[in-house]
């Protein structure tokens, strides 16, 4: 009986130590949940944190990419190409747009066939031209371009082109009143693209530098808010440029393209240099020229021809 007593005793004993152990198991168990959900919240809170922060940072630099794309594209330059083969990719495309660009040469460089394929080029693309002239009647201008193989009556027909012929006094009166007739023609027509073929008699109206400079001032001043890509031709040796009547042109152009023609032994050769040209990574070396159908071909490659500046 007593041995049968200290079993049952026993067994109670194992019983009791065994649900013990259960409910310290389970109350562990609980526990330890309580704490792996904290874990995991604390956790996942700092993941999705971190998460965040790097949503953040990607959105800041796709932020900042789209801004510095845009800035890239204020900076591109807006160009008015030429036409001219091979001078257009040593000055970045062509003339800047709305710039005003002065031609140098003297009798037989090509002044006047560059700047009319300045505005062949434009009247291609579908811009309107005007060619101002001091000089060159219309008729004899229009025959010498037709041989080069330019209709100007055809692009006069279809609204693209106006020849105008004026004398420099009436330029004089044009910036004294403040516009004129050409800005008339300019503001009316939507003209994108100008060439006035030659300031140099212009200048000439003007006996002392200071009127000059004054007069130069003024005409920029003026072409620049008709907001068109202008070309002014003078009629000068490049070699005598520094000492210049036209310097104060110079100084206020955005760029100065000297054309040469000199004798070579028994011939005459063109070649084009550019002086400056502001904003522009322009090629600073010299370049022979011919005139023929279609205008200047220009060589591709520099010339080692040493010409006097």
């Amino acid at each position: 009986m007593n041995k049968m007593k200290k079993k049952k005793e026993g067994k109670i004993k194992v019983k009791g130590k065994m649900k013990a152990k259960g409910k310290i198991k389970a109350k562990g168990e609980k526990v330890s949940k309580k704490i792996s959900k904290k874990i995991s919240r604390k956790v996942g809170k700092k993941v999705s944190k971190k998460a965040k922060g790097k949503e953040h940072k990607i959105a800041k630099r796709a932020r900042h990419h789209e801004k510095s794309k845009k800035a890239v594209k204020k900076r591109v330059i807006e160009r008015a190409p030429t036409g001219i083969h091979n001078f257009d990719v040593l000055v970045e495309g062509g003339f800047k747009k709305y710039s005003t660009n002065i031609i140098v040469g003297g009798s037989g460089s090509g002044k006047t066939i560059l700047a009319t394929q300045f505005l062949i080029e434009g009247m291609k693309k579908g811009e309107k031209c005007l060619y101002v002239t001091f000089e060159e009647g219309k008729e004899p201008f229009y025959a010498n371009m037709l041989k080069l193989g330019w209709d100007m009556e055809e692009y006069e027909k279809k609204g693209l082109f106006m020849f105008l012929e004026y004398s420099p006094a009436k330029v004089k009166t044009m910036l004294e009143e403040g516009g004129g007739t050409i800005e008339n023609i300019i503001t009316e027509k939507k003209i994108e693209r100008m060439v006035i073929d030659s300031v140099t008699s212009f200048e000439l109206l003007f006996k002392d530098e200071l009127a000059k400079r004054e007069s130069a001032l003024l005409l920029f001043k003026t072409i620049k808010r008709w907001s068109c890509t202008s070309i002014l031709t003078v009629e000068e040796e490049p070699s005598e440029t520094k000492d210049s009547t036209s310097k104060p042109l110079e100084f206020e152009s955005d760029s100065i393209i000297l054309l040469y023609f000199v004798r070579a032994k028994n011939s005459r050769q063109r070649y084009l240099e550019i002086l400056k040209m502001r904003g522009t990574n322009h090629s600073k070396s010299t370049y022979k020229f011919e005139i023929g159908k279609g205008g200047i071909n220009m060589d591709r490659r520099s010339s080692s021809v040493v010409l006097d500046n």
